[in-house]
């Protein structure tokens, strides 16, 4: 079995950053690659932040952080992925943008190179249709923040091969030191296919006026001992764009205090529900607002069609 040295990772996004920060630490090369190389730099960038904010938490030692920025390089040109052994996409959620890019590395990286795809919404064997090599595709999702998060789930397909499973399993587990569970090829996969029907619920409860963001989030993390609420996990992952911390439609403004819950309705615009009669949309303690209240009546119109960790 061939060892992995060079990785290859497309896309520039926080997910993508992430791959490329821990596969940098393991002692990997990386190309990271965007559709420019103003964007793959900036991409490398949020990896030298994450770095130098490791090695303040003390969990990088400073010569590692250097070490690991040597190792990774940035571009716009996929055609710099050739010598890769193993390319990562990690790009935009589209299915035709992901099944150009799968025929494009065909072309572009040798035969012997392992391609995988991180998402749990397409499948993989439609990426793997797109190449001429679908036994040397698989799945590898990674979950968000990379470097803290420790699972990673592997994907074969009915074409991938057991010597591209085995590599897959090798790499993500004996090199990056992640923790690995292998699944079908389905929607969502393990964890999506539990966890997004979980947030669903906790949402929906939340605009039916069952209870408020925070008792749902106090309800499974007292009585579950669940280490975050579903309510702050959908903030933190976001959903679908609309919501979220990326889009900053929060349902906990901890770190927006000056969003009120009055404000977010407003920003919307297009989902324009009212909450039920009566409910405080704030709190206040000591006469004061309280920065971490929760919004207690969220529109659901159109909220959470897809949630997916990014």
């Amino acid at each position: 079995m061939t060892s992995i040295k060079r990785v290859g990772v497309v896309g520039a996004g926080q997910m993508s950053q992430g791959i490329t920060e821990v596969c940098a630490r393991a002692g990997l090369h990386v190309t990271l690659c965007d559709v420019t190389e103003d964007r793959a730099r900036a991409g490398l960038a949020g990896v030298a932040d994450s770095l130098l904010k490791a090695e303040k938490r003390g969990t990088v030692a400073p010569e590692g952080r250097t070490h690991a920025l040597a190792g990774i390089s940035a571009t716009g040109d996929l055609s710099r992925l050739a010598e890769s052994d193993l390319v990562i996409e990690a790009a935009v959620e589209d299915e035709q943008a992901k099944t150009a890019l799968f025929r494009r590395l065909d072309e572009v990286t040798d035969p012997g190179a392992v391609l995988a795809g991180n998402t749990s919404s397409i499948p993989i064997a439609r990426l793997a249709a797109a190449t001429a090599r679908p036994e040397a595709v698989v799945g590898l999702h990674f979950f968000n923040p990379v470097p803290l998060m420790p699972l990673v789930e592997i994907i074969p397909t009915l074409h991938t091969s057991e010597a591209t499973e085995r590599r897959a399993r090798a790499f993500a587990g004996d090199l990056l030191g992640k923790t690995t569970i292998t699944t079908q090829d389905r929607a969502g996969f393990v964890v999506n296919s539990l966890l997004v029907p979980y947030l669903l619920a906790a949402v929906r409860m939340v605009g039916s006026g069952t209870t408020t963001a925070r008792d749902i989030d106090t309800g499974m993390t007292a009585g579950c001992a669940h280490p975050l609420g579903p309510l702050h996990l959908a903030d933190l992952i976001g959903q679908s764009g609309l919501l979220g911390r990326k889009s900053g439609q929060e349902f906990f403004a901890t770190r927006r205090p000056e969003r009120t819950a009055e404000a977010v309705p407003q920003a919307w615009g297009r989902l324009p529900r009212p909450p039920s009669p009566g409910r405080s949309r704030q709190r206040s303690v000591g006469g004061q607002r309280n920065a971490a209240r929760p919004v207690t009546a969220w529109p659901t119109t159109r909220v959470c069609i897809s949630l997916v960790p990014s």
